[in-house]
């Protein structure tokens, strides 16, 4: 943009002679002021809704419109609607997470005031089905595992009644011969017997009971809750 810079002295002229030449006013004088406050003009923005370019900033001292939330049109905006803006975006009760820097969001940001959040815990979704989860800042679960190792027990049963070797004994000679086993003429049982079967059962343990033996995998950040 062109700022308008007089290039005749026009007063100046009324100071002269009569009869002196530069006391008249020539055209093309008139012309080239014309043309410079024609340049100067059109290189200046409207003052109704105004299209800049390059680098505008506003004077020292004096202050833009700010715009209304959630303008998304290309207007200027001030640093109160930048700041407000922000601040949209983290209302009361917040959480801001920062996973390098530990300094409170109040400075980082510039506006509120936070308290550091959920210090050892991660986060887990609301549930207003489930009694673990149906309260805003519910806390529970242990990071101690005290249920992960255990061991399997069974029963096991053996029946065993035994068992009889029986034959037959004719009516004549002196003995005869059943399962193997050599008796008397007149005797007809031959003896019973169980299998002496033992039988043992084992079950092995697993799991790992212990401090800090039941976290799920994690990843530590910074994090602070928005209280005003």
């Amino acid at each position: 943009m062109s700022d308008y810079t007089k290039s005749t002295n026009f007063a100046s002229k009324d100071n002269l002679s009569s009869g002196n030449p530069l006391k008249i006013v020539k055209g093309t004088e008139i012309d080239t002021e014309f043309n410079n406050i024609q340049t100067a003009v059109a290189t200046k923005a409207d003052l109704a809704s105004p299209t800049f370019t390059g680098s505008p900033v506003l004077p020292t001292g004096t202050t833009g419109v700010t715009q209304s939330s959630g303008n998304n049109s290309t207007a200027l905006a001030t640093t109160a609607f930048v700041q407000a803006a922000l601040a949209a975006l983290y209302p009361v009760g917040s959480i801001y997470t920062n996973a390098s820097s530990s300094t409170n969001p109040a400075t980082l940001l510039g506006f509120g005031t936070w308290t550091a959040f959920g210090a050892g815990r991660v986060m887990v979704g609301f549930d207003s089905g489930n009694a673990l989860f149906d309260t805003a800042e519910e806390t529970g679960g242990s990071a101690d595992a005290i249920t992960v190792s255990h061991t399997h027990t069974a029963t096991s049963t053996v029946t065993d009644a035994g068992h009889t070797h029986t034959g037959t004994v004719g009516s004549s000679g002196s003995g005869a011969t059943a399962g193997g086993m050599s008796v008397p003429i007149n005797g007809t049982s031959i003896g019973t017997s169980t299998t002496g079967i033992t039988v043992a059962t084992t079950n092995a343990s697993t799991g790992s009971s212990g401090t800090n033996a039941n976290y799920q995998p994690y990843i530590t950040v910074y994090m602070w809750k928005r209280t005003v």
